[in-house]
């Protein structure tokens, strides 16, 4: 004979996000369950159409939930919709310090015509200077307010445009490697 197992009622449970306006309700039988769980979120609607997936880390203070970001990334399907022909892109991937841990950023530039290869790095090499120095003098959760707002995309594509000017300046990929807690 099989064992059974006991069936415990699973309801929804509200998790806050404090870096999105979202209500988040997730299904289980207890709050103990999601602790740890990671959640995704597709914020292409709250920003017009920019196809970014945030990825949330649930965790259970005394009575309730609450979610710490640790990765956004903007979806391929966004990206290929951007490259059009007669353009080359840009991007690279490298791990910098920011004040309170380590992490993964890998921007990524459109020109708007075909450039030289002297051309892009220089272009490359201008991203990883400002990103890195950007990065140092704030803490994670400045850093992805200001990648949903496009602020840092912005300011770094005014330093490139001295260089050549760009058809689009995002980060593609941010991630937390490692927290300092």
């Amino acid at each position: 004979m099989a064992k059974s197992k006991k069936i415990t009622k699973k309801s929804f449970f509200e998790v806050k996000a404090p870096i999105t306006s979202a209500k988040i309700s997730l299904y289980a039988s207890s709050p103990e369950e999601l602790d740890g769980k990671i959640m995704t979120i597709d914020l292409t609607r709250s920003l017009r159409g920019k196809s970014f997936e945030l990825k949330l880390r649930v965790k259970k203070d005394q009575d309730s939930l609450t979610s710490e970001p640790i990765g956004l990334e903007l979806m391929g399907s966004y990206i290929r919709k951007m490259i059009r022909g007669g353009t080359d892109y840009v991007e690279d991937s490298f791990i910098t310090e920011s004040k309170d841990g380590h992490v993964v950023i890998k921007p990524f530039m459109i020109t708007r015509k075909k450039v030289s290869r002297g051309v892009r790095n220089k272009i490359r090499e201008i991203a990883k200077k400002y990103l890195e120095s950007h990065v140092g003098t704030r803490t994670t959760k400045e850093l992805f307010n200001e990648i949903i707002t496009n602020k840092i995309q912005k300011e770094m594509s005014l330093k490139i445009k001295k260089v050549y000017p760009l058809a689009l300046c995002e980060i593609r990929t941010f991630k937390i490697v490692e927290s300092k807690k």
